[in-house]
C-alpha cells in the first residue's frame, strides 16, 4: 500500500459567479472546452455521461503535437455543489497512474463561489507539481471567462 501525504493537490479558488454556473462550466463539454487544461491547449472534443458511474473523455492539443486523452468515470454528481472523478491519461507516461479529482463549490453570496479542488494519489512528487501547473493556469482562464471584466 502507499502512502499519499503530500502527494495531494489542493488548489482553493473564489471565483466571481453563482455556484450554479460554475459547476456548468466544470461538467457542460462545450464551457469545459473553454478553459480547460494548461496555457496553449486546445481542446477539440469533450464527451462524457455525467453521473455517478458514467464515464468521460478529453481529447487535449498541446501547441505542437498531437492530442491525447483524459479518462475516467464519475464517482460522485451532486450539482452544484460537489463532483468527484477518476482520472486517468490514456496514454500515460510511466510515473502516472489513476488519480481522483474532487471538486467542492461553496456558495459565498449567491454571486460568487469557493471552488475547493482537491487531486489525490500522485505517485511522484513531479507528476502532482506538473498538475498543479495546469490546473492553476486552467482555473486561471476560467476565472477569467466567468468574471471578464476582472480578467485583463
Amino acid at each position: 500500500m502507499t502512502h499519499d501525504d503530500g502527494l495531494t493537490l489542493h488548489i482553493r479558488r473564489i471565483l466571481r459567479a453563482p455556484r450554479s454556473a460554475v459547476f456548468r462550466s466544470l461538467t457542460e463539454p462545450h464551457e469545459l472546452a473553454r478553459w480547460w487544461g494548461p496555457d496553449g491547449f486546445s481542446i477539440p472534443r469533450v464527451e462524457g455521461d455525467l453521473r455517478p458511474g458514467g464515464r468521460y473523455l478529453i481529447a487535449m492539443r498541446p501547441p505542437e503535437g498531437e492530442a491525447f486523452h483524459l479518462v475516467g468515470e464519475y464517482l460522485e454528481v451532486k450539482p452544484p455543489e460537489r463532483l468527484s472523478y477518476t482520472f486517468r491519461w490514456a496514454e500515460p507516461d510511466p510515473e502516472d497512474r489513476e488519480t481522483v479529482v474532487t471538486l467542492t463549490l461553496n456558495d459565498l453570496d449567491g454571486a460568487s463561489a469557493e471552488l475547493v479542488l482537491t487531486h489525490e494519489g500522485f505517485a511522484t512528487e513531479r507528476r502532482r507539481a506538473l498538475h498543479e501547473e495546469g490546473w492553476t493556469q486552467g482555473l486561471d482562464k476560467l476565472a477569467g471567462l466567468l468574471s471578464p471584466a476582472e480578467s485583463g
